[in-house]
């Protein structure tokens, strides 16, 4: 008998709505695993003749490799395999209800029916995914407000700035626009895991710990050709800044349409962005989390080390770095191999810092290891341990001599405020007290003494580690930065060295400062100001100098991260030297959107832009940048005229949303003199 081609209803509305993947606007029928599903198809002259079902994934499907299944009729669903079930038949169509193993890969499948002994027949295509709102699945999340935002959510909040000056700036995520899914699986199949041996590759895709590792690997460039090319060297021709990004949905385009270059150039939050986006994507509950103050260790000694030379410069010696704040994912799933206590939130990091087993890939490190200082368990956990607990070690260097002298360290400065976004709110969580014990407290030294232990560090000499006795020297004066007045792009910068002799005799102490503009990962880019003063200070006595850093002195200097490293190395007479050194993170100019009557579904409403120019002197070169999913199509980008002095401009767009619901519009606005001001506005969207 030669099989009629069947005509398939896929069913799109009500399954989509049973499995939460409406948000999807496509033709195709995607699924969650562990869940049933309904299709009708005709072409069935006699329904009650035996139907064979055969669901294939990957390029070479089999049984062994759990990539094929072949499946008949059943009374009911299996708890293993995959199954069918017959819902109602008429006279020449079928309903069946099909339902997958909660372990199922993941992945696009190719669905089939064979008729009686006629040969198989396609009945079309449909994509798998992870379903984090059933009890069986690896990625089970009980919470369903937790779900709604770390699946279905598309906006989010980034955390930056430093840890005196938390601030946040509006992402889209965008996991549910247009062709991101189909961009999504094909970084799958350009991994070097798939490359090497895709049949392998793809029998492991059912597992979010083996996925996260891989997408963790492929959303950075390093290795191979993935999504992002990092730049951190403060110049970025031939692609874009990396604080000019709003959105994922732009950086994944882009990787597809050139042919799968990676896109020019991202920073820690723009690789946790995107990783954020294809997790969710694809079903994994995923968060973006910042810590401030965050080390990177790059020897592994759970130490880092500064150095600075005579007159207070930081000097870019050694691999070892603490960055303002960095950013990295945590996504939830079950560590079947770790055991039950290890579950939970899972720490990946597409940021290429350093290597493992070979490539540029970090994670999945469980947090709850991570607390408990079980820096042994797979994977990654020394590292990501680090960045929360190392040790500051501050070091003067003679480069003449190559001689170093510790000035002092600190146990207590590594790994503050660590942050995310709350669930259905846009406000920040501080997940600090999940990473460690409280700083300073017995419990957190034990844990660290445990980590090191583990490493072999307690047991080993370190010809580069401080003497007992350096560690233990006092100084004679302590120093402080305060800031006075406010922290603003446009503004002169305003603080006061504080100094206080600490013994009951009078101290002479010679202070070399200097104020460097860094990127927010302090490394130093330009000299802005330096300065030097030799200070008397009576028994006991406190002093306050002030210091004042005109805009002009620092505007051309300044990088696009607002960040200046302010350093005063004082050096007292017949005592140890005292280092005293603030980040400062400036804050841009208010822009403000207003939303100009009600927003409903398929109906223009106009939204406005405010932005006044806040200096004495003209600013061009403006752009207004605009997006967010379900209120406009991709990106849309206005230039503005030159503003004056003071002079305020306004401008109109006309939006028209998709969707109903809680919405976001995003807006970046940059000029010849403020780079990336961004904000972000709720929009809610009515039927």
């Amino acid at each position: 008998l030669a099989a009629t081609q069947p005509s398939t209803n896929w069913h799109l509305k009500e399954n989509g709505r049973e499995h939460h993947t409406s948000k999807f606007s496509s033709e195709e029928l995607i699924v969650r695993r562990g869940q049933t599903f309904l299709i009708t198809f005709n072409g069935t002259e006699k329904p009650e003749q035996n139907l064979i079902f055969i669901a294939e994934t990957g390029p070479k499907p089999s049984k062994a490799t759990k990539t094929l299944a072949t499946f008949d009729i059943s009374s009911t669903v299996s708890k293993e395999g995959w199954s069918a079930v017959l819902q109602s038949t008429n006279s020449n169509s079928v309903t069946i209800s099909i339902s997958s193993p909660h372990n199922a890969i993941i992945g696009r499948y190719k669905l089939s029916v064979q008729i009686g002994s006629s040969s198989p027949a396609s009945l079309g295509t449909f994509v798998l995914l992870f379903n984090p709102w059933s009890s069986g699945d690896d990625v089970f999340m009980p919470n369903k407000a937790e779900c709604e935002e770390y699946v279905l959510e598309e906006f989010g909040i980034i955390f930056a700035g430093n840890k005196n000056h938390i601030s946040g700036f509006g992402w889209n995520f965008g996991q549910f626009q247009g062709d991101i899914l189909n961009i999504c699986l094909s970084i799958l199949d350009r991994s070097l895991y798939y490359r090497q041996d895709p049949i392998t590759d793809v029998s492991h895709r059912h597992d979010p710990r083996y996925l996260g590792r891989v997408l963790s690997a492929m959303v950075n460039a390093n290795d191979d050709q993935g999504v992002v090319l990092g730049n951190w060297s403060g110049k970025y021709e031939g692609g874009k800044n990396p604080s000019s990004w709003t959105g994922s949905g732009e950086i994944l385009q882009s990787w597809k349409k050139s042919g799968f270059k990676p896109v020019k150039y991202g920073q820690c939050w723009v690789f946790a962005a995107v990783l954020t986006t294809v997790l969710r994507c694809l079903g994994i509950p995923t968060r973006t989390i910042t810590n401030f103050s965050s080390a990177h260790d790059a020897d592994g000694n759970l130490r880092v080390d500064e150095f600075y030379d005579a007159d207070g410069n930081h000097l870019e010696k050694g691999a070892d770095s603490i960055w303002n704040f960095h950013v990295w994912n945590e996504s939830w799933f079950t560590r079947n191999d770790l055991g039950p206590s290890y579950s939970g939130w899972q720490i990946l990091d597409a940021t290429p810092q350093e290597e493992s087993g070979g490539i540029y890939q970090c994670g999945p490190a469980s947090r709850h290891a991570i607390k408990e200082g079980e820096v042994d368990l797979d994977y990654d956990c020394p590292f990501v341990f680090a960045e929360v607990n190392a040790d500051c070690m501050y070091w003067n260097y003679d480069p003449a001599t190559g001689k170093k002298t510790l000035i002092f360290s600190k146990s207590t400065e590594i790994g503050d405020s660590i942050s995310t976004k709350a669930v259905g709110r846009d406000d920040r969580v501080d997940v600090t007290s999940d990473y460690k014990y409280e700083e300073g407290s017995a419990k957190e030294r034990d844990i660290f003494k445990k980590a090191r232990k583990k490493l072999g560090l307690e047991d080993k000499f370190d010809p580069t580690a401080p003497t007992q006795e350096e560690i233990e020297q006092k100084p004679d004066i302590s120093g402080k930065f305060k800031v006075a007045g406010s922290l603003e792009v446009g503004k002169d910068l305003n603080l006061l060295l504080v100094l206080e002799n600490l013994q009951s005799d009078a101290k002479t102490v010679n202070v070399n400062m200097t104020a460097w503009s860094t990127l927010y990962t302090r490394r130093p880019v330009n000299e802005i100001w330096k300065d030097s003063i030799s200070v008397t200070l009576a028994p006991k006595e406190e002093k306050q100098f002030p210091i004042k850093i005109k805009y002009p002195e620092y505007q051309q200097q300044l990088t696009t991260d607002k960040t200046i490293q302010v350093t005063a190395l004082c050096h007292v007479e017949d005592g140890i030297q005292v280092l005293v050194q603030r980040n400062i993170t400036l804050d841009n100019p208010a822009i403000d959107i207003q939303v100009l009557g009600e927003a409903k579904v398929n109906k223009e409403v106009v939204v406005e832009v405010a932005f006044t120019n806040p200096i004495n002197t003209e600013v061009k070169d403006c752009v207004l940048q605009v997006e967010g999913s379900d209120l406009l199509q991709g990106i849309v980008e206005l230039r503005i005229p030159p503003l004056k002095a003071s002079e305020k401009s306004s401008t109109k767009l006309k939006l028209i949303p998709s969707k109903a619901g809680p919405k976001h519009i995003l807006v970046n606005f940059s000029c010849d003199k403020f780079a990336d001001i961004k904000t972000f506005k709720m929009v809610n969207v009515i039927n």
